[in-house]
């Protein structure tokens, strides 16, 4: 923990005289980002010096107290002074771990998300355009804004696939816990018998990369153009704006054809593909640490089974922290809060707990 206090130390240094040699007017997005990350690291340094301060008042005390000699009344005075020096120590250290475990590098990032249906045919693709509505209603509490990005719409109204981008501050922060399986149980509306089915519907989040963030060569893109295909209707375009890109050091692809201009299309595309490329390094990360990877909720495996949603018994359960609702409309509803914060608390408290944050000697 100590390095790592150091290095933000030192890192805020480089950026204060980054900040000093740039023009900010010419350098606009050089100059936003490090103002950001200025922003991010500045209150955690600010503690870290608060408690060095306080680290040098103490020694100096106990200097002092090692002179009082007899003078218990003088003894006394600067033990109580140690001992409040301490306990002021003791508090900043907990408000450092609230800071430290807030700052997730892609909390505050624009979040894709891939709906999939999985297991249950035409009923999994109805309950996808469900979670699609759920999610929108969800980020219109925040006035954030939805671009939908893919989507494979069969003829009922449901999606096989919609991949679409939310826009706003922290909205990664909220979203993250979605990743994985979704599983619904209810009476499906092409079922006339009244028979309760199990679905599922896959959910990949992704935090948004930027193209300073990924760097990807060109010539490992293979670009295909193709015409665009869906349910039908008076928007199925009748020429090759469709675009799909294969990431050729993977077998990567992504497809992309919401939009009529193929120019549009591509843009997207790329900007998936940059996401994709950087949760599979974020993924890589967590596998090399298995305690983290524990540790988080918002980083699970797309296979695993996280949420069921029983319609008839107007329940929503979340198996990865055992938390059961009897609010299924509201939830779906876009009123998801009760649950994300639920996560969010999770999380944070198993990482507190795992943090191994007692003041350093050498501070």
């Amino acid at each position: 923990m100590l390095s790592e206090l150091k290095k933000a130390e030192k890192r805020l240094e480089e950026i204060n005289d980054q900040v000093c040699k740039i023009n900010p007017k010419k350098d606009y997005i050089l100059h936003k980002s490090l103002m950001k990350e200025f922003k991010k690291i500045s209150p955690i340094v600010n503690k870290y010096k608060k408690i060095k301060k306080i680290e040098l008042n103490i020694k100096s005390f106990e200097e002092l107290l090692s002179e009082a000699g007899s003078d218990l009344e003088t003894k006394k005075m600067i033990e109580e002074e140690i001992n409040s020096s301490k306990l002021e120590i003791k508090k900043i250290l907990e408000e450092l771990k609230s800071l430290i475990l807030s700052v997730d590098q892609n909390d505050n990032k624009n979040v894709i998300i891939e709906i999939r249906g999985g297991a249950g045919g035409n009923e999994a693709a109805l309950f996808a355009e469900r979670l699609l509505r759920m999610y929108s209603m969800y980020s219109q509490k925040y006035n954030w804004k939805i671009e939908i990005l893919n989507s494979n719409e069969i003829e009922l109204g449901g999606f096989k696939e919609i991949s679409f981008i939310v826009i706003g501050e922290n909205a990664y922060s909220k979203f993250k816990f979605e990743s994985g399986v979704h599983r619904v149980q209810r009476v499906p509306e092409t079922e006339s018998q009244g028979r309760v089915h199990t679905s599922t519907v896959t959910v990949a989040v992704l935090p948004e990369a930027k193209s300073t963030e990924i760097e990807i060569n060109p010539k490992d893109l293979q670009i295909d153009t193709f015409r665009a295909s869906g349910a039908g209707g008076q928007h199925i375009n009748k020429t090759e704006s469709a675009i799909r890109i294969t990431y050729l050091p993977t077998g990567l692809v992504v497809e992309c054809q919401d939009e009529r201009s193929q120019h549009k299309n591509k843009d997207k595309a790329m900007k998936v593909l940059r996401s994709r490329l950087m949760q599979s390094q974020i993924e890589e990360q967590n596998a090399k640490t298995s305690e983290q990877r524990r540790i988080q909720v918002g980083t699970g495996d797309r296979s695993e089974r996280i949420r069921t949603y029983n319609f008839s018994q107007n329940r929503v359960t979340d198996h990865r922290i055992g938390l059961t609702i009897y609010k299924l409309e509201e939830i779906m509803n876009g009123n998801l809060d009760e649950i994300i914060d639920a996560l969010t608390i999770f999380e944070k408290t198993k990482l507190l707990a795992n943090a191994n944050l007692n003041c350093p000697s050498d501070i």
